[in-house]
């Protein structure tokens, strides 16, 4: 079946968060935020709208990624613009087809195409070592408070993009959702059981302890 990969559109939004809310449904958590994060974020002002991708097969969307800008400030007094990459969201019945895949190949493609120098974010390394990111420790790359996090990695969108920019990775504040918030927003969704446990939370609690200080 052929997947269409296209920007997306105002009357998109309901249906994108739809699918994100799906996507991410007891993944990191019992529940998720991310629908409402993504709900939000169409109003910062870092938001790239023509950075806002759906995956579309048989005129349904099954997958959607945005991107917001960031920084790095480096250690050596500059600041390097990059880009924070999600959230990536795949209808869990749509996985493991290549579709998060194409979404970041695309969005790679169009970020370098508008002069951005790379991209960060904070994932899983077992998937997005596959996706060409690499371990952000390995140019002196930290968080905002200074740790180095087995969960920050990073893609160069041209060869030497990062070169000298050792230090500190910022995103946009936005990503810091409250929880009362995100229940309130979550209320005008069907309900969906809450579970702990899951694999894939122990999976997000054990990255989320390997970090440590900066030397």
């Amino acid at each position: 079946m052929e997947l269409n990969i296209r920007p997306e559109q105002p009357s998109d939004y309901r249906e994108t968060e739809e699918v994100t809310r799906e996507a991410f449904w007891n993944h990191y958590a019992p529940g998720c935020c991310e629908h409402y994060l993504l709900h939000i974020m169409r109003e910062c002002p870092a938001f790239l709208p023509e950075l806002a991708l759906v995956a579309v097969q048989e005129g349904r969307i099954v997958g959607a990624v945005v991107s917001l800008k960031a920084a790095i400030f480096g250690d050596d007094g500059r600041e390097y613009e990059v880009l924070t990459l999600g959230p990536i969201a795949v209808l869990p019945g749509y996985q493991r087809q290549g579709i998060g895949t194409r979404l970041i190949q695309r969005t790679k493609d169009a970020a370098r195409r508008l002069g951005y120098r790379a991209i960060l974010l904070c994932g899983d390394p077992d998937y997005y070592s596959r996706q060409g990111f690499l371990p952000a420790e390995r140019l002196n790359i930290r968080t905002a408070d200074n740790l180095y996090a087995a969960a920050l990695q990073y893609c160069e969108l041209w060869d030497g993009a990062l070169s000298g920019a050792a230090g500190r990775y910022v995103e946009d504040p936005i990503y810091a959702v409250e929880d009362a918030a995100v229940a309130a927003f979550d209320k005008g969704f069907p309900p969906k059981e809450k579970i702990s446990g899951t694999a894939s939370q122990q999976r997000f609690q054990q990255l989320a302890a390997m970090c440590r200080a900066a030397d």
